[in-house]
């Protein structure tokens, strides 16, 4: 027989367990509360214990079951959206999905929107026609204020929202390292608004250099691209075909002699996460496009109209694009404790933020370390999308009382197009490194498939053949800045 502290014990710990296992039971704390044998009445022995502890499970798993926890996702970029599309309809949950926007962006090719490659809607996913047939996604287009985490609840622009669960997936923003200047003056792209806006600004700079006297042509047809990852060389290949191919065309009275595209990246290399060989390869081919490659450069300066380098060196240049860096899109009203130094929230192997009971992050603001990725994984679109796969999937057992399971991403290879026929892509298994026509090939027809909707895939690729054949944006046209009339 155990003696009335062990049995007492037993009965703590099988009813925290419970109420770990169902969070949701903590408003009902007064109905949970164990009863403490007395001295009266200490016979309790092990099968009225197994029992006990029984009977509390078979009333926690009906509670889940049949009530819907309220699961507020902040943020419809990949993690997400992906969260709630793995949700969706299911019993057990209701959803409000919140973001500034109406639509989903696929960021991955914004930098062809700039480009007037795409347009914006190519890219760019109404939110209510994703759910239109759901019954428990509910649209919100609002911009959070606060978290306030001991009340659980969302204050947004338009209203509180209580949860029971809270996702985080708010992505990255543009990290100017604290430089004011360059944030002022410089380019960021970062949203569809953003890639539209860089459009616009290239456009008008060719136009106003038609009639610019001779001195100032070279440096508005002259653009600077900080940033030597993915997007800054998209951006610098595709630039540079336009400088070839399109450009002369249209604006025949320009000489595009004396347009210059640097592409200035602080490390030694380009494509930081890529092979060595991919690096090279991509340097190669940009520099034969007649991309301006300078590696181990770091910026100081920028006012508009000279960028200041590190070293001393000045570039003149009116047009600056800035894609040196991100970090976490951290909502207000998270303590400064549970943020790193990257602006990230650091969470379990399960996506709890630290600290935390029932708020998760998803996607580039969520920091997990792992054996493998010691500083967490990289801010990628795949990253995001497995651990939203591995959230719901967690979110399917908590109603069965099933065990959670760890994430653990699979490294899939990382790609990188820099033109026509010009790609670069590291496969992770087999580990092999290829570039070129085939790569190029892989690259499109990943990012098809990727995007949603038959019609958007049509689209894009009738676009695609286009280009290739007649070497033209059918895109490239200027709007005026957008102004609202009536703010209500």
């Amino acid at each position: 027989m155990k003696t009335e502290d062990e049995l007492n014990k037993e009965i703590l710990d099988a009813t925290a367990k419970i109420q770990q296992n169902y969070p949701e039971l903590t408003r009902f704390a007064d109905e949970m509360t164990v009863t403490i044998p007395s001295e009266q009445d200490p016979q309790i022995n092990a099968t009225e214990l197994a029992d006990y502890s029984n009977s509390l499970q078979t009333i926690a798993a009906g509670y889940a079951k049949n009530t819907k926890q309220h699961l507020v996702i902040i943020g419809a970029g990949f993690a997400g959206l992906k969260l709630a599309r793995t949700l969706n309809n299911h019993p057990n949950y209701q959803i409000t999905l919140i973001d500034k926007n109406n639509y989903h962006q696929f960021q991955p090719l914004f930098y062809q929107v700039a480009m007037a490659n795409l347009d914006a809607s190519n890219i760019s996913f109404p939110l209510r026609n994703i759910f239109q047939k759901s019954k428990n996604v509910t649209i919100r287009v609002t911009e959070v204020i606060l978290i306030d985490a001991p009340h659980n609840q969302v204050h947004t622009t338009n209203g509180n929202f209580t949860y029971d669960y809270l996702v985080i997936a708010t992505g990255a923003v543009t990290n100017y390292f604290g430089n004011a200047p360059i944030e002022q003056y410089s380019f960021p792209m970062k949203s569809t608004w953003e890639a539209l806006q860089i459009r616009n600004t290239l456009l008008t700079h060719f136009e106003t250099a038609i009639t610019a006297n001779s001195l100032k042509v070279q440096q508005i047809l002259s653009i600077v691209i900080v940033g030597g990852g993915p997007t800054g060389v998209e951006l610098s290949g595709a630039l540079a075909e336009m400088k070839t191919d399109t450009l002369p065309l249209e604006y025949p009275e320009l000489n595009f002699a004396e347009m210059k595209i640097y592409l200035l990246e602080g490390s030694a290399k380009l494509l930081g996460a890529m092979t060595a060989v991919s690096s090279a390869k991509a340097k190669d081919y940009l520099e034969d496009l007649g991309v301006t490659v300078m590696l181990n450069t770091m910026v100081k300066e920028y006012n508009g109209r000279q960028l200041l380098l590190q070293d001393g060196n000045i570039l003149e240049s009116t047009f600056v694009i800035w894609a040196a860096g991100v970090k976490g899109n951290v909502p207000q009203g998270i303590a400064p404790v549970f943020v790193s130094k990257s602006s990230q929230l650091p969470t379990d192997a399960f996506h709890k933020v630290i600290g935390t009971n029932n708020i998760y992050a998803l996607g580039d603001v969520a920091l997990m370390a792992s054996e493998q990725y010691p500083r967490g994984y990289p801010q990628l679109a795949s990253v995001a999308i497995d651990q939203a796969v591995n959230l719901s999937n967690n979110f399917l057992r908590l109603p069965k009382n099933k065990s959670l399971v760890p994430f653990k991403y699979t490294n899939k290879g990382s790609m990188a197009t820099v033109g026509r026929n010009k790609a670069v892509v590291d496969l992770a298994k087999p580990f092999v490194s290829f570039h070129g026509f085939f790569a190029w090939l892989i690259w499109m027809t990943l990012h098809l498939f990727l995007l949603i909707g038959f019609k958007n895939r049509v689209i894009v690729f009738i676009n695609w053949i286009y280009k290739y054949l007649t070497h033209q944006q059918s895109l490239a046209l200027l709007f005026p800045n957008l102004h609202s009339k009536n703010k209500t």
